[in-house]
């Protein structure tokens, strides 16, 4: 199993990679990650060459089933935020 890093551990390994203190890190990729939710709030994509594309995406309203009851019931459109990696990555990933 994969170990999960957090946040905070990105923060501190780029400001200890890059000799600038965690604050401004932290305030850099919160400034990233702005960007992007503004961008896929307004269905732009957001390009990174090299590392991959996020796109929002779009699920209609469909009709469900309650799986503990099974009680049809609608289940309402959603938006959601896709990752694809670039073949890069994709390689990387693969190796």
């Amino acid at each position: 199993m994969s170990k999960k890093i957090t946040k905070q551990d990105l923060v501190r390994n780029i400001a200890e990679e890059l000799g600038q203190t965690q604050e401004a890190v932290g305030a850099t990729i919160d400034a990233l990650i702005g960007q992007i939710t503004n961008a896929a709030v307004e269905s732009q994509e957001v390009t990174l060459h090299g590392f991959g594309t996020f796109k929002r995406s779009e699920r209609a309203a469909r009709a469900g089933r309650n799986p503990a009851t099974g009680v049809s019931m609608r289940i309402e459109a959603s938006s959601s935020l896709g990752f694809k990696p670039a073949k890069a990555v994709k390689d990387k990933l693969n190796s």
